[in-house]
């Protein structure tokens, strides 16, 4: 690539692959990212490397695997002797600007996320809106308009929706103005900007006008199936009761079926927002004249269980619902258009790629794969990885919970260390993971497999640094 491109990464909070019209969702309005599907490239089967924030967002920003960079569980520092993607750039020559959360470090308890040199010139942090901070930088601006988040967020509500702040003062909104304010003030040198919204994460508080564009009636209920439990862990039969564990936060036994599709509804109507802001950036690139050398990014950092399976937000829990992620990169005349590329893919990918496209050399710590052939045109789509791995480790609920997850093309295997309990789901057969094939006698032979299997990713995720310098 003869010009270094610029980046904008928009990265979402908990948003499932399947929100996204273009992609196969009939229910819900995204324009925006339907057009950005149909300038690049679409990862259909794109997986994020932990179900939870910190460890994930780890993985992605420096391309290596949670357990590699010692920041596994949320809650937990980044080791600052990790390269992210934006301190790597930065050295090449990138101004760097991010908007939103990072959550690489604990933000409980009113502490300010701890920084690595990360890179980042531009620093507008808010991990959420919530005015837990004097340095959320969301809440300083409501205050500058005139506004509080409290007076804002004082609408009506149910045990498990809220109607929000209006759309022009929401964060997702605000995070949009300063990437808009960030492309616009750049003068010809390369940037790389982080995008980091906190929805369409809980509590499901979209605006009142954007949640009114949805008829919940309309909507489908999550995907059950009875005497489902039977065959299921400990973890899931608690979750399918209290949502984080937590009898006092989330009584998931208690929805109707009401409750439940007007969850979904606020969901798709916060990711409408999102969609929304989306087009408004897209539009700053085009009419700042920067759009044809401009990669741009949409994903988010895990998914959300909404309901299926009995589960609402995050846990230690690896379906598809919470590992597969939407991921859509476009960068005009250089990328593939309209092509739905289904191969495996991990989101550790993304960094070596950047990199990659970048003209940079791709550091031998990185464990992720370049995706430049295939959005270049040069690979066959449909072959990327052999399996994805993820991972769990004692990060959200469920104390002393630590899982693994291999999923191939046909079969995924989950295990929860220091237990007898796992999952073992066959996807052509079962593609909605209802039947546990674990302690089926009938498919010893394959479980015995795929712990194996299992068992050697866990091997080849480990760190492929220091280089070895000789034989002894």
């Amino acid at each position: 690539m003869a010009e270094q491109p610029n980046i904008l990464w928009i990265c979402t909070d908990q948003q499932r692959a399947d929100t996204i019209g273009a992609l196969g969702n009939s229910h819900i309005n995204t324009p925006h990212l339907d057009a950005l599907v149909e300038s690049g490239v679409a990862f259909t089967r794109a997986f994020c490397q932990s179900p939870v924030c910190t460890p994930s967002r780890a993985s992605f920003l420096t391309g290596r695997y949670p357990r590699t960079t010692r920041c596994r569980q949320n809650g937990q520092a980044m080791p600052g002797t990790e390269k992210l993607i934006s301190r790597l750039l930065a050295d090449a020559g990138y101004t760097c600007g991010l908007a939103g959360k990072l959550h690489l470090a604990t933000c409980a308890n009113g502490v300010v996320e701890k920084r690595i040199d990360d890179g980042y010139e531009i620093f507008d942090w808010s991990h959420h809106p919530q005015p837990d901070w004097p340095e959320n930088a969301y809440t300083q601006w409501l205050v500058q308009q005139g506004k509080s988040w409290e007076e804002l967020y004082d609408g009506p509500s149910t045990p498990y929706i809220k109607h929000g702040v209006p759309a022009e003062l929401h964060q997702t909104t605000w995070c949009a103005n300063k990437a808009v304010d960030f492309i616009r003030e750049q003068n010809g040198a390369p940037w790389f900007f982080s995008f980091n919204c906190f929805a369409p994460h809980h509590p499901f508080d979209p605006p009142a006008d954007f949640l009114a564009r949805y008829n919940p009636d309309e909507l489908p209920l999550p995907k059950t199936q009875p005497g489902e439990l039977e065959t299921k862990t400990t973890f899931q039969k608690l979750d399918s009761q209290y949502a984080h564990n937590d009898p006092g936060s989330y009584n998931v036994a208690a929805m109707t079926d009401a409750d439940k599709r007007s969850v979904t509804a606020a969901y798709y109507a916060m990711i409408e927002l999102i969609d929304e802001n989306v087009g408004r950036m897209i539009s700053a690139l085009k009419e700042s004249g920067q759009l044809e050398n401009t990669i741009v990014i949409f994903m988010s950092d895990h998914g959300e269980m909404l309901g299926d399976h009995g589960i609402y937000l995050k846990g230690p829990h690896f379906y598809e619902e919470a590992v597969r992620v939407p991921l859509v990169m476009s960068w005009p005349g250089h990328f593939q258009n309209n092509l739905r590329a289904e191969g495996l893919t991990e989101l550790l990918d993304i960094a070596p790629t950047l990199l990659d496209a970048a003209g940079l050399k791709v550091p031998q710590a990185m464990q992720g794969k370049t995706l430049l052939p295939i959005l270049a045109g040069e690979q066959d789509s449909t072959q990327l990885r052999t399996h994805v791995f993820s991972e769990y480790y004692n990060a959200w609920s469920h104390k002393h919970s630590y899982g693994t997850m291999l999923r191939t093309d046909t079969h995924k295997m989950v295990v929860y260390h220091g237990t007898d309990q796992g999952e073992l789901y066959d996807l052509k057969n079962d593609p909605d993971e209802f039947e546990n094939l674990w302690s089926h006698p009938a498919h010893a032979e394959l479980k015995t497999e795929m712990l194996k299997d299992t068992f050697d990713a866990s091997v080849f995720t480990m760190d492929p640094t220091p280089p070895r310098e000789g034989p002894f």
